[in-house]
Order: C-alpha cells, then sequence, then structure tokens
C-alpha cells in the first residue's frame, strides 16, 4: 500500500527540480544513520555538508549576499522534503539552523558586520547559534534578565540562556540582551533590548548541554555569561531595537518550520498506510479496519489542511503582503502544521500498536521529536491568543 505521489499533502505547486535534489541527496542517509547519530548523540556532519555544497542551507540568502536567491515557498518545498526523510526534526534542524542568525545580519548588520560575518556564514564555515530564551522569561522574552553594558569601545555581558541549539559546535552567538533595564525607556516593554554577535569558544562562557528525551543529534545546551566582553561594532542593527528586529524574520521561521512539519506528517503517515496494508490479525490486513482506516484518512486531511494552509501563508510572504496580514498566516500554518504532524505520528504509534516502541521501526523517534514543535518556536496556546486577539479582536488574554 502506498499513497499515490500526486495525492501527497504538500505545500507547494511546482518546484519538482527542488524537491528531485533534496531527495536524491536523503536516499543516501536510510533510517539507520539517524538512529545511530541519536544514539551516539552526534551532528549529522555529513548530512549537513551535503546542503551546504548543495547551496540550500543559504537557498534563501539573496544572491549579492551568495546565496541563492530562492523564495520563501521554494524554501518551503525544500525543508518539506528535509522532513519527509525520516531524520525527523534533527535532519530539519541541521539544515535550517543558520536561517535567523543569517537573516538578522542581512537585513539589520552594518556593512562592516556583513564583511566581517556574512562569507564565513554562508559557506557554513561560521556557525552561530541563537540565543534569545532564559530559565526565568520563557515566552514573555520581555523579560530577559542578560544584560549588556556599555563600556567605552565594548559591551559587556552577563547572564543566562537556555535551549541554545548547537552552541556546542558554535563559534557565534547572535544574542538577545537587554541594554537598558524594562519599561525605562518609557517604551514598550520589549524595548531596550539589543542583539550582540557574541563569543561562544572563550573563557568567560560556560555551556553545558541538555539531556533530552529526543532529538540529540542536535545538541540543546544552557550557556552562561560572565563579564563577557563584545566589541560595540558586533551590535545587530540598533541598540534597543533587537526585539523588533527579531520580529522581522520570525513569520518566515513559522512558515518554513510548518513545511518541515508537513513532511515529518507525510514520512509518519505513509509508514502507517503501508503498515496497515501489510500487518494481518484474525486473517486479514489490519488496514481492513475502520478503527484503523478512518484514523488514518482522518490525519491524511488533517495533513492535506495544514498543507494549503502553508501554501497561502509562503505566496503571501513572497507577494509582499502587509505584515499583519502574514502573521496572521503563517501562525495559522505553524498551528495546524504542527498539530497535524503530530496527530500523524501518534496515528502511527497507535497503528503500529507494541512494535511503536521498537526503534527499528523510527515511529517512536518521530512521535518524539514532533511534539516539542507544538511548545517552540511559539506554543500553540500563543498562537491562540494571537488569532484571538488580533484576529478576532477581543481582549488581549495574557
Amino acid at each position: 500500500m502506498s499513497i499515490k505521489q500526486e495525492h501527497l499533502p504538500i505545500t507547494t505547486l511546482g518546484n519538482d527540480d527542488i524537491r528531485s535534489a533534496v531527495r536524491a541527496i536523503n536516499a543516501k542517509y536510510p533510517l539507520e544513520y539517524w538512529s545511530a547519530k541519536e544514539k551516539a548523540k552526534e551532528f549529522p556532519q555529513e548530512y549537513y555538508e551535503e546542503f551546504v555544497n548543495a547551496g540550500f542551507t543559504t537557498m534563501s540568502v539573496p544572491e549579492e549576499y551568495g546565496g541563492g536567491g530562492a523564495t520563501i515557498s521554494q524554501s518551503a518545498a525544500m525543508l518539506e522534503e528535509v522532513g519527509a526523510s525520516g531524520g525527523a526534526t534533527a535532519a530539519c534542524s541541521t539544515v535550517h539552523s543558520s536561517h535567523i542568525a543569517l537573516s538578522s545580519i542581512i537585513k539589520h548588520g552594518s556593512p562592516e558586520l556583513q564583511e566581517k560575518y556574512l562569507a564565513r556564514m554562508v559557506s557554513g564555515e561560521l556557525t552561530v547559534t541563537f540565543g534569545v530564551t532564559e530559565p526565568n522569561a520563557g515566552t514573555d522574552t520581555s523579560r530577559i534578565s542578560t544584560t549588556a553594558v556599555r563600556d567605552g569601545d565594548k559591551y559587556i555581558v552577563n547572564g543566562q540562556k537556555v535551549w541554545n541549539s548547537h552552541a556546542q559546535r558554535a563559534e557565534k552567538c547572535l544574542l538577545l540582551c537587554r541594554t537598558s533595564t524594562r519599561g525605562s525607556t518609557g517604551e514598550s516593554m520589549v524595548s531596550g533590548m539589543s542583539m550582540l554577535m557574541a563569543d561562544l569558544k572563550v573563557p568567560q562562557v560556560t555551556i553545558k548541554r541538555i539531556e533530552k528525551l529526543g532529538r540529540n543529534a542536535v545538541d540543546s545546551n544552557e550557556v552562561w555569561f560572565d563579564n563577557l566582553p563584545v566589541d560595540a561594532s558586533d551590535l545587530v542593527g540598533d541598540e534597543g531595537k533587537g526585539f523588533q528586529q527579531i520580529l522581522s524574520s520570525v513569520n518566515a521561521e513559522r512558515i518554513l518550520l510548518s513545511a518541515e512539519c508537513i513532511g515529518m506528517g507525510r514520512w509518519c503517515l505513509q509508514r502507517a498506510v503501508d503498515y496497515a496494508g501489510e500487518r494481518e490479525v484474525f486473517g486479514r490486513t489490519i488496514g481492513k479496519n475502520q478503527a484503523i482506516q478512518h484514523p488514518l484518512a482522518d490525519s491524511y486531511m488533517r495533513l492535506q489542511g495544514a498543507a494549503l494552509a502553508v501554501r497561502e501563508a509562503a505566496a503571501a510572504y513572497d507577494a509582499g503582503a502587509a505584515p499583519r496580514e502574514i502573521g496572521r498566516l503563517a501562525n495559522t500554518a505553524k498551528y495546524l502544521a504542527s498539530e497535524a504532524a503530530y496527530g500523524a505520528a501518534d496515528v502511527a504509534m497507535q497503528t503500529h500498536g507494541g512494535y511503536s516502541f521498537a526503534t527499528e521501526y523510527h515511529i517512536g523517534r518521530h512521535w518524539i521529536e514532533l511534539r516539542p514543535l507544538r511548545i517552540a518556536p511559539v506554543s500553540n496556546q500563543m498562537v491562540l491568543n494571537f488569532i484571538g486577539e488580533k484576529v478576532l479582536g477581543l481582549d488581549k488574554s495574557y
């Protein structure tokens, strides 16, 4: 049993050449490769280098900066196929890890800063992690307490970040910190934050890997900064406007993450359909039973609906729609895609029964790795808050 190619839930029309190229790379890395990387807690360097060399990690970077100049729709097609590879979020995180830092340097970095970092970032030589979340702030970014105090031609950074991906291997961190205290400027509570390109491999920085349930091929970390000096020339954009600068990248991030979810959901659904068509119990394939068939059909339609939402969001972004409209569509896509993908993984678990807990089937790995995408990079509860307030016009609920 197999879902016909023309019936697959996909996020973009066309882009067959991109999809074929990504599938060709994925074919070199079987499911056992990802299990081995997960077990060893080892970064998939070979996979990463293939995507760097093919230009996929920087395909949405404008051509004048050495990228491919691709649209968000084209990037979504690429990342959807990465998600459909069987590598789950480990594969996706490996490929998309540089997106926010690259976007921020391109949009807000001075010419000197771009000259200093962009070529190395585009080539894959320089890895930059992204430091926003803190233990005592969480979703309320306005309450971050990591500080950067100006001292001559330096900022002195003190504080702690958590859930930094790739900090074990990264040379730099695009760090959001407070350059003035919360509310002291008389502006919004999110004013007074700035972005800095901070060193990681120095004595003033301590990095501790977080032990996780899954996605261990890509490290997540706690990071402490103790009187870390950062050159004032490594300020990204305007001092005090860091949060607003980050917002310029979040809609694209949510669209791309949604495409990854559709790919992973496709993989889970296909595996479940294959198993349901082969597994025999009581003298018949389990796929003949409505208790198995109906959840699979429901999962397919949820993925299809979510894929259409991603398609609309990407098209609006590429057409230059107003930020408020893109925000509505990007958040909708993120919510629907993450819920549909995790739902597909859960249905695949149920379809496989006890075998879903056997690592050789790789279903459990997807089930575990898809669950956090309902939480990050923005929780689905906060998406509902956004839609309730900004779209439905209801009073702010938080």
